[in-house]
């Protein structure tokens, strides 16, 4: 397998208002890591992973497989299989003919390719397919055909793009445990593109978040939800999203979310002029609990029923939208009156950049600092 080294790279298209699509992506795959790139449409994922794959030039940078730079390497001489989300299969041929086609183009022995190919069958557990044509078979199993033909390569590193998009959630759940599976079977470095956090959160060794300004936040999957670097990745990383809104420090340390005062550690003289400084108060719903004490008081305005949870939508003064929480158990009746309080250290505070402020041992008692001026962690 490899290692894949990205330094500084950008991505722009001709044209007499030609911008940047990616800037200054930098970071490393190491070999036999599982990265995920994650972000909403049109943020480049798709294409930062083609840029790797040698199918777009890039505009800027560097990118290395093993140490050697591939930036004028042929997509075939890289020596990457790539899993399309499309599946990219032929029709007329067989499973086992779909499998043993890039073989055959590499002029493969014929006696070597058939125990290749019944190998790569037994490691998806479809060997009762290989007979079957693609129209013949589901969407789970045609790109089961689909990775098999990448793995029977023997490639460097796999590329997937949204592979599962196509499936339904059931399949899709499967999917997911068998790529999993054999990440851990192959020890392969894998690269993966999706927009789904719950397959990044669930794949990864690492995420790499991209949104409209490019790499985000890089680090682990629970890194990413413990600690985001910005409003971005907050309300982007975590099912159900985290609740966001709009609130305040208040002169003496205060921390002012719509009706309600929170326990946040922050200096009593920040701000320093006396007055209130805008913050994003982030409370991710299973983190607010009922407590008849608690400070943050509202109304019942909706309730999700889930089966074992349920999603309570509550009305709270001063807020523009709803605060999302997860109850388990009975959940509280539509229109009542409830109050809930944060987990203890469960609250994110972003100040009027986005940035995640963090308080420190010493922030405690004296003083307050943000995470990152350009709000981009790499965390290995």
């Amino acid at each position: 397998m490899a290692s894949i080294a990205l330094k500084d790279v950008g991505k722009t298209y001709p044209g007499k208002d030609a911008q940047y699509i990616l800037q200054g992506v930098e970071f490393t795959i190491a070999d036999g890591e599982f990265v995920v790139l994650v972000g909403p449409s049109g943020c480049g994922k798709s294409t930062l992973l083609r840029m790797i794959a040698g199918l777009e030039d890039i505009s800027a940078g560097e990118i290395s497989i093993d140490g050697a730079r591939v930036n004028d390497v042929p997509p075939a001489q890289r020596g990457l299989s790539m899993v399309f989300q499309n599946y990219a299969l032929y029709a007329h041929m067989s499973v086992f003919e779909n499998i043993a086609f890039s073989l055959r183009l590499a002029r493969v022995p014929k006696a070597e390719i058939r125990p290749a190919v019944e190998q790569v069958a037994r490691m998806l557990q479809m060997e009762h397919l290989l007979e079957r044509r693609p129209p013949q078979l589901s969407g789970g199993q045609r790109q089961r055909v689909a990775i098999g033909r990448a793995i029977v390569r023997k490639p460097r590193a796999f590329l997937f793009d949204e592979p599962l998009s196509n499936l339904d959630a059931a399949l899709r759940a499967d999917m997911r445990v068998e790529i999993a599976r054999l990440h851990k079977q192959l020890s392969a470095t894998m690269v993966y593109v999706t927009h789904d956090q719950v397959e990044a959160m669930t794949l990864a060794d690492r995420i790499v978040v991209l949104g409209p300004a490019g790499v985000q936040q890089i680090g682990t999957p629970m890194h990413l939800y413990d600690q985001p670097a910005n409003v971005f990745v907050a309300g982007f990383i975590g099912s159900p999203k985290m609740n966001l809104a709009a609130g305040a420090i208040e002169a003496g340390g205060r921390l002012r979310l719509g009706s309600a005062q929170l326990a946040w550690p922050v200096s009593p003289g920040f701000p320093a002029d006396g007055a209130a400084a805008p913050v994003t108060v982030g409370i991710r719903p299973e983190h607010l609990v009922a407590d008849p004490q608690g400070p943050i008081r509202g109304q019942v305005q909706l309730v999700e029923r889930l089966g074992a949870e349920s999603y309570v939508h509550l009305a709270v003064a001063g807020l523009e939208k709803p605060l999302v929480i997860v109850v388990h158990g009975e959940p509280p009746a539509l229109n009542e009156a409830w109050q809930v309080a944060p987990v203890p250290g469960r609250l994110h505070v972003f100040d009027g950049a986005g940035l995640r402020m963090v308080p420190t041992a010493q922030d405690i008692g004296s003083t307050h600092s943000t995470a990152g001026t350009a709000g981009i962690q790499e965390v290995a």
